[in-house]
């Protein structure tokens, strides 16, 4: 029986992505590791993790902060760690786009919530988002730790991390399917080694 259109069409997404997935492993995650290390270091520190991207990528920043905050894994059953996404209420997003224009969101929020030794994970497909830029810099200037989570070979971005995850694609759509692969990976590595650092306890 042939395969009908829709069928593979839809056959052919999952194949694209499975093989941008590919690529990353070949290409190594050397990266996650040492921004799950800092990550880690930082927290056990007093300091915060803090998360932004744009329209997919600003849920996906919510949603690893979620992660963090409520729990990972159903069984471990643990107190929150520090984790905030930028993406703030609508009022405060419109006043800011209304007042000063939305490029200046991240970076008022950074300049605001951000303090030295906290982290920033900016996530941006293109790499060259100007909200995250600009984000990504003030967090630089205040001696907060850069980590990108990025695509296109890294864009403007990748001069301002301190360490980068790099999708090696194009497609919008498969470097968000891996960022959050990556970033549920960089989250269970933080909350395993938090565990066994006896800053997070199993209830």
């Amino acid at each position: 029986m042939n395969k009908s259109k829709d069928l593979e069409q839809i056959e052919k997404i999952f194949e694209h992505s499975i093989s941008i997935k590919k690529q990353c492993v070949e290409q190594g995650f050397e990266s996650i590791i040492n921004i799950g290390k800092i990550a880690t270091s930082s927290v056990l520190k007093g300091n915060k993790i803090m998360l932004c991207g744009n329209g997919g990528s600003a849920a996906d920043a919510q949603h690893l902060a979620a992660e963090m905050l409520i729990r990972l894994h159903p069984n471990n059953n643990r107190e929150g760690v520090p984790a905030i996404a930028l993406a703030q209420d609508t009022s405060t997003i419109t006043a800011c786009g209304n007042d000063f224009g939305f490029d200046k969101i991240y970076q008022r929020m950074v300049l605001a919530l951000g303090n030295k030794g906290d982290c920033l994970i900016a996530i941006t497909t293109s790499g060259n988002s100007k909200n995250i830029l600009l984000a990504m810099k003030a967090a630089k200037k205040m001696g907060i730790k850069v980590f990108g989570f990025l695509g296109c070979s890294g864009g403007e971005a990748i001069e301002f991390c301190d360490e980068a995850f790099v999708v090696p694609s194009n497609d919008t759509g498969r470097i968000q399917e891996a960022h959050i692969t990556a970033g549920h990976a960089l989250m269970d590595y933080i909350e395993v080694k938090l565990l066994e650092a006896d800053y997070l306890h199993l209830k």
